[in-house]
């Protein structure tokens, strides 16, 4: 490909990166209580799909800084949503679980963002939408092969 043409495809890129990101995130968010940052939306549904985990797998997970877990980890205990419980053997290790609480306003939220997706991708037909979901899993795996070889240098 010509230099021009790869300066175009990459300026194209990211203008829509940015823009569906930012428009996607935006509907997402009306989609979510207003009791939920986006952020501990999905947290809850890490927590939710794994069943339980450690705050030091949601900051692997979400590749922030554990303190950055701890606070809205957090909050998320003082709204009811989330439960710790420590290790028997080492108490150093407490799991996050969902109360029932968090469970419920989980499967609120998850119908509500649910629908909002549904009625995006029914404007698609079927071999549209695999043929983006499998590009995207793409771009996935070539980012998370690039995240590995940069922490190898």
């Amino acid at each position: 490909m010509a230099d021009k043409n790869i300066q175009e495809l990459v300026d194209r890129y990211i203008t829509l990166s940015f823009s569906v990101n930012k428009k996607g995130e935006s509907l997402v968010k009306e989609q979510i209580s207003s009791d939920l940052t986006s952020d501990q939306h999905y947290m809850l549904r890490y927590i939710h799909k794994s069943g339980t985990c450690t705050s030091t797998e949601l900051a692997e997970v979400f590749e922030v800084k554990k303190s950055a877990i701890t606070a809205i980890i957090n909050r998320m205990w003082e709204k009811g949503l989330i439960q710790r419980t420590r290790d028997e053997n080492d108490r150093r290790v407490v799991y996050l679980t969902l109360t029932e609480k968090g469970i419920d306003l989980f499967e609120q939220t998850e119908d509500r963002i649910y629908k909002l997706v549904e009625s995006l991708i029914t404007q698609f037909d079927e071999t549209e939408i695999k043929q983006f979901l499998n590009t995207y899993e793409k771009i996935n795996r070539i980012l998370i092969e690039n995240k590995k070889l940069q922490q190898e240098e």
